[in-house]
């Protein structure tokens, strides 16, 4: 190991206490980005970070104004134009609080309990944001940063990051880049380092079904006119077939299939059927035939239901047919599908099977593409290093269930590739009550930063 790099490592040993404070500091602030009372803090929220980038030793900071919450830029240049250089993405802005009455500690007051600092935020992201400013600050005090970096911090993560595409396509120049690092996924297990190398797409849509002009009598009417939540349940009936395959035509004509390398790498995670039945309570899995639970949700394309509403629905009984019926469906997507295919495939399987006595719609309401990276990158190589060094063992490379806008943004307007990483673990409760950071994984992950920093030079 290399003089510099002990130096460094050493030097985040030495103040990990410290940057533990500055952690909790910054999670006190509630910058919750869907909620306007919340916009002086999501200002006090982006104020700390310039702050803090100035202390860690970036330049040329400056605090972006967007059509909704601002972007913060720092860089340090300074290894030069044959040095790589690490576009480094975060965001400030978390999620709502509520319920409350479910957290065991308020949501915004930090605390240390075990090996844990609980706080909305604290995995999501904020904890990844400070991971990376220590191991740029650690270096930086002990010697020359060996790369260069530019960090980019939004606020508008948690509502789908509306203005950054924006933001992006018109400073191309100032976020120039070799590649970008994303440090918002995670980690499989606090023993195993993980690499997202691909994230699913989405195509979200409401469904409205209207059958009589105003709610009936349902003894008078029913058996005389079609009931459209009756008509909806038969409708989402079949967009599955018995084999949990998705129904609509054409859904599976250019999914990617998952090569024989990448089931084997997915088989060496440990969520296994009992990780899965554990984590949800449910009683059993179920899901598309011939597929583990894992490569469902990561590499597999799905069609689920996130919401209906129809008719009566308070306490006691009403006998009413409805006029009305809704529901809002989530299509998860994997390379190559197109949001804009599906929703025609949807569209025609509305055709051929709503019944005449109804009248619907489809409203696309959140769309976005799929995204894979090339495991064996020179970034990645770089991080798979990196990790091992750090945890000990051999990371794993994974497909992430969810999608990262900002993932695409960077491949389609910047035309470079991501390397996903973070260090929240599937149990820190991110979104939920009593979200919670594993502090030794935390500590980790910076010194593992700290090593791929230095083997990118390398």
């Amino acid at each position: 190991m290399s003089h510099q790099r002990s130096l460094a490592l050493e030097y985040a040993k030495e103040h990990k206490t410290r940057f533990l404070d500055e952690l909790i500091e910054f999670s006190k602030i509630p910058s919750v980005s869907t909620d306007p009372e919340r916009n002086p803090d999501i200002r006090k929220a982006v104020e700390w970070l310039a702050e803090h980038f100035e202390d860690v030793g970036l330049r040329n900071v400056e605090i972006y104004p967007t059509d909704g919450h601002p972007v913060i830029y720092g860089d340090h240049l300074d290894a030069g134009p044959e040095a790589p250089t690490a576009l480094i993405y975060g965001h400030y802005d978390v999620q709502p609080a509520e319920p409350l009455d479910k957290w065991d500690t308020p949501p915004f007051e930090p605390v240390v309990r075990g090996e844990n600092l609980y706080a909305r935020g604290a995995t999501d992201m904020k904890g990844q944001v400070t991971a990376t400013l220590n191991a740029v600050e650690a270096i930086l005090r002990t010697d020359a940063l060996p790369i260069n970096v530019k960090f980019i911090i939004e606020g508008e993560e948690e509502i789908g990051s509306p203005n950054l595409p924006k933001f992006i396509a018109e400073n191309k120049a100032l976020l120039a880049c070799d590649f970008a690092l994303n440090p918002d996924t995670g980690m499989v297990a606090p023993d195993l380092p993980t690499i997202t190398y691909a994230l699913r797409g989405l195509a979200y849509f409401e469904l409205r079904l209207w059958g009589p002009d105003h709610d009936l009598h349902s003894g008078v009417f029913g058996g005389a006119v079609h009931n459209p939540a009756q008509v909806l349940a038969d409708l989402i009936a079949g967009m599955h077939d018995k084999k949990g395959r998705v129904t609509l035509p054409g859904f599976y004509d250019k999914v990617r299939p998952l090569i024989k390398d990448e089931r084997a790498e997915i088989a060496r995670l440990p969520k296994t059927k009992e990780w899965y039945l554990e984590a949800t309570g449910a009683p059993d899995l179920w899901g598309e035939e011939g597929y583990s639970p894992e490569e469902r949700t990561g590499g597999r394309p799905t069609l689920e239901i996130n919401g209906l509403f129809s008719g009566f629905t308070g306490e006691g009984s009403k006998t009413v047919l409805p006029a009305y019926a809704m529901a809002k469906i989530s299509c998860r997507l994997v390379p190559d599908q197109d949001p804009v295919e599906v929703h025609k495939q949807l569209l025609r399987y509305l055709d051929e099977n709503a019944p005449p006595t109804v009248k619907w719609e489809i409203i696309p309401m959140a769309s976005g593409p799929a995204s894979i990276s090339d495991r064996s990158s020179p970034w990645a190589i770089a991080y798979l290093k990196a990790a091992e060094s750090s945890w000990g063992v051999k990371p794993a490379f994974k497909r992430e269930g969810g999608s990262v806008p900002v993932v695409i943004f960077f491949q389609k307007l910047l035309g470079v590739e991501s390397v996903n990483i973070g260090f929240g673990l599937p149990t820190d409760n991110m979104h939920g009550p009593n979200e919670k950071l594993h502090l030794p994984t935390w500590y980790k992950g910076t010194d593992a930063l700290i090593h791929f920093f230095f083997n990118l030079a390398d």
